[in-house]
């Protein structure tokens, strides 16, 4: 989160004041705000506001019917909720390369579709757009679900199109550590019907259909699902900070490209699938070498993203390990169904993700930094270099 200040209180304050802090209400109606804010600034036809982008994700995939029996496909360098996601719908998470951008590679996801791959998940790491138009020509091919986990990725473009907004759903995040944040908080959007009715059941099923009228007109029936419903003081935040969005990312990316520009006449910086829409949080400097980007990365106080835990698949513990629930008969590693779809996962099973990682220095950016304190920032690369 970049900013934040006495409009969020403020609006928080009405929200106390009025004592209506449960979704469905007669008073302010925050949350409804913030899914209105949505459907403007994504351009989709039915944006839901959640408790976070885990719950989005999760939601997404069971509205798309995936469940034991089915694999989707996810990156080797994203956050370990993305895997989770998977196996909390039941389902078997396979892993695929990343390429020079650091986004998933179509073409190793194209090598790891199977007769079970129902989905993928393309993540935007970092605010780096994925190469949709080549995931989205494979995903239809081979008749497979696109779900955009776009949590890092807060109101990113790819050609125009803002990202999470592409597949057949997408999940936002607003965590304490997103480019917007209300504490915690998320998003799914999708502009299909029938994916959007049994998401709103799955997010809330145990309130969807006794408080308010939620559910008209819907033909999808309440089932027993999860509970993700936001609450009005989370939304309260969020609506203000849906306005401070798009103020954000213009000064990020004012910011990103002085410093690009700068870096670029002496260190090589890794490509983009769309640096125009690129948010702008990041700028990956890549190296010949795992080790100079090390003592690169130790000598500016930067991030090698191999050290980024469990960004990085080789350390998903429980995936690694096929543990996937408490119980073991809720367990997809122990399901009948997916007994012959677990793949052999093994720490070294990505070599050109682990390799990639490795060989990069994230600088990061920020939207209120002065020159002087950009130029600071560049000097030290520099020197370090």
């Amino acid at each position: 989160m970049y900013r934040i200040g006495k409009e969020e209180i403020d609006e928080l304050a009405r929200v106390i004041e009025t004592r209506s802090m449960f979704k469905v209400n007669n008073g302010l109606q925050e949350t409804y705000k913030v899914e209105e804010k949505l459907r403007k600034i994504f351009g989709v036809e039915y944006p839901i506001f959640l408790t976070s982008g885990q719950g989005a994700l999760s939601t997404a995939l069971v509205a798309l019917g995936i469940g034991p029996g089915d694999q989707v496909i996810v990156p080797a360098y994203t956050y370990i909720s993305t895997a989770m996601a998977v196996v909390d719908a039941g389902a078997i998470p396979v892993i695929a390369e990343v390429d020079e951008t650091l986004t998933l590679d179509p073409e190793d996801f194209e090598k790891k579709i199977t007769p079970h791959t129902k989905a993928v998940m393309p993540v935007h790491i970092q605010g780096f757009p994925c190469n949709m138009d080549e995931i989205c020509r494979i995903a239809k091919e081979h008749n497979i679900a696109v779900v955009e986990d776009a949590c890092q990725a807060d109101g990113g473009k790819y050609k125009g199109k803002r990202l999470g907004s592409i597949g057949d759903a997408g999940a936002l995040s607003f965590n304490f550590y997103k480019i917007i944040s209300s504490g915690e908080g998320g998003a799914l959007l999708t502009n299909r019907r029938d994916v959007f009715e049994p998401a709103l059941v799955y997010q809330d099923s145990s309130a969807i259909a006794f408080f308010g009228n939620q559910m008209d007109g819907f033909s999808t029936p309440t089932f027993c699902g999860n509970e993700y419903r936001a609450n009005e003081l989370c939304a309260a935040v969020m609506n203000v900070q849906l306005d401070r969005l798009d103020g954000i990312l213009s000064d990020l990316k004012r910011n990103q490209k002085y410093m690009m520009k700068k870096l670029s006449e002496f260190v090589t910086l890794a490509p983009s699938h769309d640096i125009e829409g690129d948010c702008g949080t990041t700028i990956a400097l890549r190296f010949d070498t795992a080790e100079k980007a090390k003592a690169v990365s130790e000598a500016v106080v930067a991030t090698c993203p191999i050290n980024t835990g469990k960004h990085v698949y080789s350390n998903w513990k429980p995936i690694l390990e096929k543990r996937g629930a408490f119980h073991p008969l809720m367990d997809p590693f122990k399901m009948e169904a997916n007994r012959d779809i677990i793949p052999d996962y093994k720490p070294d099973m990505c070599p050109k993700t682990l390799d990639l990682l490795s060989r990069t220095v994230y600088i990061g950016v920020n939207p209120d930094e002065t020159v002087a304190d950009m130029d600071a920032k560049i000097e030290k690369v520099k020197n370090a270099i």
